[in-house]
């Protein structure tokens, strides 16, 4: 009896301590309706990325927000940028996006340097980004508003520990984050 009883008391405390369960990424398949869901404003909440020159901007970066816009081709999107880089204020628009419609992702190239991402599935008001520059990972979360959801950014947490990262590793351009 007494055996038992410390199963059945000890069980909820063994079962808080496993790791959470790693739910793969679900990623975005390109649809008609996809592209007209990015478009517009959004504003970087958080980022994590092993890839050295991703992760010196993801530490400098205090607040960002970016749009995209229709560009010139059915299969490119127009970004503008708005940063403050530690204590400057910094204005690019004229990076372009390449939409990958065959295999569903998203290419950016930026110094010569190829880096493709693929939406996750997530809140329609959220970006979810998983990037990868060769064997490098990187996850990013944006979204329509400067505030998100203790849930989703939770779920953000859980994607991030799950590709590797710890919440050391995660750098937030708020300090409600």
């Amino acid at each position: 009896m007494l055996a038992s009883l410390s199963l059945l008391l000890g069980l909820p405390l063994a079962l808080a301590a496993e790791s959470p369960s790693c739910a793969p990424l679900v990623p975005v398949t390109f649809d008609n309706a996809t592209i007209p869901r990015l478009l517009g404003w959004w504003i970087y909440i958080t980022g994590a990325s092993k890839y050295p020159p991703h992760l010196a901007e993801l530490k400098a970066v205090k607040h960002a927000t970016f749009s995209f816009s229709p560009g010139s081709h059915k299969d490119e999107l127009d970004v503008t940028e708005i940063m403050r880089l530690n204590e400057s204020c910094v204005v690019r628009n004229t990076s372009k996006i390449q939409v990958m419609w065959h295999n569903s992702t998203l290419a950016h190239v930026d110094d010569q340097v190829l880096s493709t991402a693929e939406l996750i599935q997530s809140d329609k008001d959220l970006l979810i980004l998983k990037y990868s520059n060769a064997d490098f990972p990187g996850l990013s979360l944006s979204a329509r508003t400067p505030n998100v959801s203790k849930e989703h950014l939770e779920e953000f947490k859980a994607h991030l520990h799950c590709l590797g990262f710890t919440e050391d590793e995660m750098f937030p351009t708020s300090e409600k984050v």
